[in-house]
């Protein structure tokens, strides 16, 4: 993409990515104004959505236990085998039980607080983290390669215009907020990230004011740009400092829970009045080829055990907090991860990466039980062996879009129709309607080519379109079309001539609406 090319392959690449600001990490460049377009329909009843990544692969058998599966799960699985009489029973079900290192998850599911989605994942299961990670965060096929995420995605179809004009005082505080250095590609939109990332929301950010009169080049224009978007990021951290010092803790969260704390700055920030849609947190170590139990008291300690620990207190003390501060009914949370674990365990008392696995949603407003059936347990053990997806990740999102945010029609974010599952009790379904006017498809073929590719676009509208060809230094080298096109699927031949062989971007603007994307001369 253009601006982000630019600041890669320049001297401002430390204005585009995290850096440190005396001893904190930051990013000021992921910022898009999220928090406004839910403002306008999305989110008109102020529902907040909170993201907690597993991130390596949660083994979902050892955490929502099948009951009914345990002789075959012996067989199987004996080197990391949960005992029935170690599990967590729960009310409504003698099929399932919980990891014995969850009582808070046990109490959520109790108190009708909790929704579980069984068997979630993805046809053609891809067994790498990155892969599999980036097809959970932008809602793609295993054979589809997406640059957008599915957030992303949704704020970009409703504001084209960012950043002109932004923050002001419709949208004075970041659309979505991720609580880590980096934003994750969940909240990328067509050019920049959907939403910042913090460490410590009490912290005053001073970004370097821009003295210094930009020369009127290239650079210079793009240099304008960069001191304009990070102009808006002092603003945003400014707006997450005063939701800070004025929010509270009513909760106790436990110590060295990194998880817990993280949580806690998000309750912090909902309870200071900050109109941000959905967070993101995250916790590692869940790739559990060895070691995933200790072998003693019956399996149910060790590595695994203690990750499910932290989950369980973390989210326990979380909704507490929510509940004494008053905000439980805004407020759901969703675990996700990138793939479960293999039926059958290994031999260095592990598992290794599977496909589909156990989904967790809590809060006040989900519609509480399990939905879906127990995972069939085969009567030998098979070492790739793996859990059969039931439903599709994607339907889980396509219901929080619909029955949470109030998205009428989610397929036009996520590419496709995915069934509706019963999570959440919806508030305002089928208010916000994507505006498909502001979609913009764009592909070209063949890629990487030799001699020439064609641009081929679909207007929903009439649209003055210009594409134009990028370098790697951010600079415009063509003007391959410029002109009115109306309603329909356009196509426009590209002939390199001249042109040497290497990478490339090509931009196509429709109406203030841009779509860039890479290109490969061989």
């Amino acid at each position: 993409m253009k601006r982000r090319t630019f600041l890669r392959n320049t001297g401002l690449a430390a204005a585009w990515a995290t850096f440190q600001h005396q001893g904190l990490a930051i990013n000021p460049m992921a910022q898009v104004p999220f928090n406004r377009a839910l403002a306008e329909g999305g989110n008109s009843n102020d529902r907040v959505l909170v993201l907690i990544e597993l991130n390596g692969g949660n083994d979902g058998l050892n955490t929502f236990i099948p009951i009914d599966q345990m002789d075959h799960l012996a067989i199987n699985r004996p080197q990391v085998l949960i005992p029935e009489n170690l599990t967590l029973k729960l009310n409504g079900t003698i099929k399932n039980a919980l990891h014995p290192s969850m009582p808070e998850f046990r109490d959520l599911f109790n108190d009708a607080k909790m929704s579980v989605v069984q068997n979630v994942g993805y046809p053609n299961q891809d067994y790498s983290h990155f892969r599999s990670m980036d097809i959970w965060m932008t809602g793609a096929n295993s054979d589809q390669y997406l640059e957008t995420g599915w957030a992303g995605r949704y704020m970009q179809s409703l504001h084209p215009s960012f950043p002109d004009g932004y923050p002001n005082a419709q949208t004075p505080d970041p659309l979505a907020i991720q609580i880590s250095p980096i934003v994750s590609l969940t909240l990328m939109g067509n050019t920049f990230p959907v939403g910042i990332g913090i460490v410590d929301p009490t912290f005053d950010y001073d970004f370097v004011p821009d003295t210094e009169v930009p020369p009127s080049t290239p650079y210079g224009y793009e240099l304008e740009y960069v001191r304009l978007v990070t102009r808006q990021a002092q603003k945003y951290y400014d707006a997450v400092k005063g939701a800070a010092d004025a929010g509270q803790n009513l909760a106790n969260y436990p110590d060295g829970n990194p998880l817990a704390q993280n949580l806690k700055v998000v309750a912090q920030l909902i309870s200071g009045g900050l109109s941000t849609p959905i967070y993101i947190v995250s916790l590692g170590g869940f790739d559990t080829h060895s070691d995933q139990v200790d072998g003693t008291f019956g399996n149910a300690e060790g590595n695994h055990a203690n990750l499910l620990r932290t989950l369980s207190e973390a989210v326990g003390a979380f909704q507490k907090d929510l509940e004494m501060l008053g905000l439980a009914d805004r407020v759901a949370g969703m675990t996700f991860s990138e793939f479960g674990r293999t039926i059958a365990s290994n031999a260095s008392k592990g598992t290794d990466h599977g496909a589909a696995a156990p989904l967790f949603v809590f809060g006040k407003n989900v519609i509480p039980g399990i939905i879906g059936d127990n995972p069939e347990i085969p009567d030998n053990p098979i070492v790739s062996y793996d859990v059969a997806m039931q439903h599709d990740f994607r339907s889980v999102y396509a219901s929080a879009l619909k029955d949470w945010f109030g998205v009428a029609n989610p397929e036009e974010i996520l590419g496709n129709v995915y069934p509706i599952l019963p999570i959440f009790k919806a508030a305002a379904s089928g208010t916000h309607v994507v505006d498909k006017a502001n979609s913009l498809e764009v592909s070209n073929f063949p890629n990487p080519f030799h001699s020439s590719t064609t641009f081929t676009f679909t207007l929903e509208n009439t649209g003055f379109v210009v594409i134009t060809l990028v370098d790697m230094a951010g600079r415009e080298l063509k003007t391959v079309a410029e002109g009115t096109y109306p309603t329909g699927t356009h196509r426009v031949i590209f002939n390199r001539n001249e042109l040497p062989n290497g990478h490339y971007f090509y931009q196509v603007k429709v109406n203030g609406k841009m779509v860039t994307k890479h290109l490969v001369v061989n």
